[in-house]
């Protein structure tokens, strides 16, 4: 039995996750953590009450998920470290400085990291690499994702990954080709570029669309989250999966075996 230690506990993914948890046989909760002075304090998760006590949940816990903010996440990070457990982050709108800390502590400990678990979600990244390598430059790339109002990044992290992948597959460097939105006299589609468009409102889940235009015909690949559960369930999956792992920084696609 993996023992999963699930911070921001309190928010609509720590909830999910939890539920998740209760619900699978191979996991216990070993602890639920939330931010000091946060309202979920005190409150159940499961069997157990939502604390700060980040120490306590470490010495019960095997692998720590964190969906959290980029700040908490480093903070949870470093004690992971220094405690030698796993973590699981889906946390998303790091800068470059704190990709470079999660690289460092990989050398340390086992972290799996992706910008999105769901399955589905996983499965599209390598069908938009394929489609990009079949179809080529000769076809436009343009990615739309959609989410709830309460999102504060944009792009997803999860549209940025398919851009990553699209131009990794057409021999581009994303932050060369990227734009972002379009407004006013924008002059002629440069002819290698990946386009990113942010949809935010109302309860969306989460929607995404990688849309390859050429001339004649259109070619979209697309992925719509109905429920949070898609998250939880891949990123109990990869809990499971990085149990006893070797330190180092894992996706997801290593633990569906589809790298």
């Amino acid at each position: 039995m993996t023992r999963v230690v699930i911070a921001g506990a309190g928010g609509r993914m720590g909830r999910a996750l939890v539920e998740a948890a209760q619900a699978d046989a191979s996991l216990e909760i070993a602890a639920a953590l939330d931010a000091p002075g946060s309202a979920a304090i005190g409150s159940r998760a499961g069997a157990l009450r939502v604390t700060s006590d980040v120490a306590a949940a470490l010495a019960a816990g095997e692998i720590f998920i964190d969906f959290t903010r980029p700040e908490g996440t480093l903070a949870h990070l470093a004690a992971c470290a220094a405690a030698g457990r796993g973590m699981v982050v889906g946390t998303t709108g790091f800068s470059a400085a704190q990709r470079a800390e999660i690289e460092a502590a990989a050398q340390r400990i086992a972290i799996v990291m992706a910008p999105n678990f769901a399955i589905g979600v996983n499965a599209v990244f390598k069908l938009a690499e394929t489609a990009a390598r079949i179809l080529g430059d000769d076809f436009d790339v343009e990615i739309v994702e959609a989410h709830h109002r309460h999102k504060v990044d944009a792009p997803s992290g999860t549209a940025l990954k398919l851009g990553e992948v699209v131009a990794g597959a057409l021999h581009r460097r994303l932050g060369e080709v990227a734009v972002h939105g379009r407004h006013g006299d924008t002059g002629e589609r440069p002819a290698k570029a990946i386009g990113f468009h942010a949809i935010r409102g109302g309860d969306i889940v989460g929607e995404h669309t990688v849309i390859f235009a050429g001339v004649g015909e259109r070619v979209e690949v697309a992925v719509r989250s109905q429920s949070r559960a898609t998250y939880a369930l891949g990123a109990l999956r990869a809990a499971k999966w990085l149990r006893g792992r070797a330190p180092g920084l894992y996706e997801m696609a290593d633990v569906l075996g589809i790298r």
